[in-house]
């Protein structure tokens, strides 16, 4: 599978990470617990642990199994967040954290339609989904708005190291492509 390096929107500039944005990312909400409250990750103790993740990060999409992208503002290039793509087999699993002050103001589902968009030019992509925690209403409000479907909701399904060791309930959200080629 094969991604762009930048995606344009009318008010986001996404592009993919290098080395150099490790200390701004760490600052901006790598580091944040509240950012991280409902992340697959803990918050970074460090800015070597932001290099270390970026590192990781283009070894997976050198791969073909990821692709993050920084999420900016086009105008001021202020650093938002950023969402990516974790790839396996016909499946694109979405995912996106967003600094605290750019909550509440559509950024979120804007990358998140503009990646998905660009999901669904990939003919080897079948299916695209994401997964939130059945309290991050936030977030299961951009998955709704990106036009994904809710599918249910997956008993013990994640773990989110924020809240300790014990799996919790997550609401499934996918789009998925039919055998005539329409996503729904």
């Amino acid at each position: 599978m094969m991604f762009p390096e930048e995606i344009n929107t009318e008010r986001l500039m996404l592009r993919w990470p290098v080395e150099a944005d490790a200390e701004e990312i760490f600052a901006r909400y790598a580091h944040d617990p509240e950012v991280t409250r409902y992340i697959s990750w803990r918050p970074h103790q460090s800015i070597e642990e932001t290099l270390e993740f970026l590192k990781k990060a283009a070894v997976a999409r050198q791969e073909g199994r990821g692709y993050p992208w920084l999420i900016r503002l086009r105008e001021s290039r202020a650093l938002l967040g950023m969402i990516g793509l974790r790839t396996e087999g016909h499946i694109a699993h979405l995912g996106y954290v967003l600094a605290r002050d750019a909550w509440g103001h559509g950024y979120a589902t804007e990358a998140a339609q503009a990646v998905v968009a660009e999901v669904q030019r990939n003919k080897s992509v079948w299916r695209i989904e994401a997964f939130c925690d059945v309290e991050n209403a936030a977030s299961a409000r951009v998955l709704e708005r990106t036009g994904l479907s809710f599918e249910g909701t997956l008993r013990r399904e994640l773990v989110l190291p924020n809240w300790g060791d014990v799996p919790r309930d997550a609401h499934s959200y996918a789009l998925v492509r039919g055998d005539d080629g329409r996503w729904s």
